[in-house]
């Protein structure tokens, strides 16, 4: 449906295309998006050939970002790079989200500026345009991105003008569909290149400290996170301890333990599954919320990292806008979190290797120096292994140490 909020007016030009004319233009958009020209290019010719066929004044292309849920300027006939994809708008926001949210054409002929959806952006000049035109791109009845075209004099478009702009919207949401499709397929290879990534590093002599630091930064890179964070458990206190971050924010770095089940974290581990929070500044739950208005931070995922069934820390992952986190993201952190477990399990089997060879070497010194002391001072074994053990206390030195010295004194004794 189009809805028509403003009576045309005397002085309003109408725009109006011709049958033929149209099956042009449609023709032209489908050689377009039928090329093999780089999508930002396809976006641009596009808005170029509209602006020409409406002789509007300007034309803008918003695409509806699906993890933020925001309505993204990808395109603009007139030259504004800088704010391209940093310009979002809400469903429901200003006149461009309107027509979002209710799936309908807007066409406001004069004086846009003061409809009372209007939003005023500094960054583009809106404001001195008169009339206005919306129209929703729509892919299997959802909507995926919104068309605008706005007129610096009073304006009105043909019924069948709009039925032609309407259709090369069409056009348009099979090539943002197409864009999403390349996107996933890029997502999915670069999650794959991540997990082979730190694989590999499994595998290697790298140390466990450098595994986790490279896991973090990986991560926040793949999720464009300003703060991703391993928190492991210390089964003695009982406590989420961070074990490595990317972030460099003191308040972040040095922020106390939180106990198994407090928190976000503490529930992901407690609970054994990942826990997704759309704002944390509004999240009752949630124990940095200085850290948060401070940085910015608005969705976090947490995921536990398991082994064996049993969950030994977490992996945090922020944004800096709302967003809500696909399913296929989910499972690929929880791979990575897995993964790390197994690295934090095999470092912890290695130590304990290596406690229990140098505790087997450390009883073999303290034998053979026991020996040496029962054989030249004729002491029992009780009191040779309670002279070594009294020494070792008074020099606050570990009794392999002591151990040693008596050995390597009684070789030099014997030359």
């Amino acid at each position: 449906m189009i809805k028509n909020k403003r009576k045309r007016s005397g002085g309003t030009k109408r725009t109006s295309l011709s049958k033929d004319l149209q099956t042009r233009i449609l023709q032209r958009v489908i050689d377009i998006v039928n090329s093999d020209l780089d999508v930002s290019l396809i976006f641009h010719s596009i808005m170029s050939m509209m602006l020409e066929y409406t002789k509007a004044d300007s034309c803008f292309l918003y695409i509806l970002d699906r993890k933020t849920e925001e309505l993204v300027l990808v395109a603009s006939s007139n030259p504004h790079p800088e704010v391209l994809r940093n310009i979002r708008l809400k469903v429901g926001e200003g006149i461009t989200g309107w027509v979002a949210e209710k799936k309908e054409a807007v066409i406001i002929p004069e004086k846009a500026f003061e409809d009372p959806r209007f939003k005023v952006f500094n960054s583009l000049p809106e404001d001195k345009y008169e009339a206005f035109v919306g129209i929703p791109i729509l892919l299997n009845g959802k909507v995926v991105g919104v068309i605008n075209f706005q007129h610096k004099n009073k304006k009105r478009y043909s019924k069948s003008t709009l039925q032609g702009l309407t259709s090369i919207a069409q056009l348009v949401s099979g090539l943002i569909r197409n864009t999403w499709l390349y996107e996933e397929m890029k997502e999915k290879t670069l999650h794959l290149e991540t997990i082979f990534r730190i694989s590999k590093m499994i595998i290697s002599s790298h140390s466990l400290q450098e595994v986790l630091d490279l896991i973090v930064e990986v991560v926040a890179e793949v999720m464009s996170s300003p703060i991703c964070s391993i928190m492991l458990i210390n089964k003695k206190k009982g406590v989420l301890e961070i074990k490595a971050t990317q972030s460099l924010d003191p308040m972040y770095l040095n922020r106390p333990p939180l106990k198994i089940g407090e928190g976000i974290s503490g529930k992901a581990v407690s609970e054994k599954r990942p826990i997704f929070v759309l704002d944390v500044q509004n999240e009752p739950e949630f124990k940095m919320r200085d850290v948060a208005e401070k940085q910015g931070l608005r969705s976090l995922l947490s995921v536990p990292m398991l082994i064996r069934g049993e969950a030994i820390g977490v992996i945090n992952v922020y944004t800096l806008v709302p967003r809500r986190f696909s399913q296929d993201e989910v499972s690929w952190l929880q791979v990575i979190a897995d993964q790390a477990a197994i690295v934090i399990e095999n470092a912890k089997l290695e130590e304990d290797s290596r406690s229990a060879k140098e505790a087997l070497e450390a009883r073999k010194l303290i034998e053979r120096a026991k020996g040496i002391l029962m054989k030249e001072l004729g002491l029992s074994e009780e009191v040779a292994y309670r002279l070594i053990h009294k020494k070792s206390m008074d020099m606050c030195k570990p009794m392999k140490e002591i151990a040693q010295a008596i050995i390597l004194s009684r070789e030099v004794a014997n030359g």
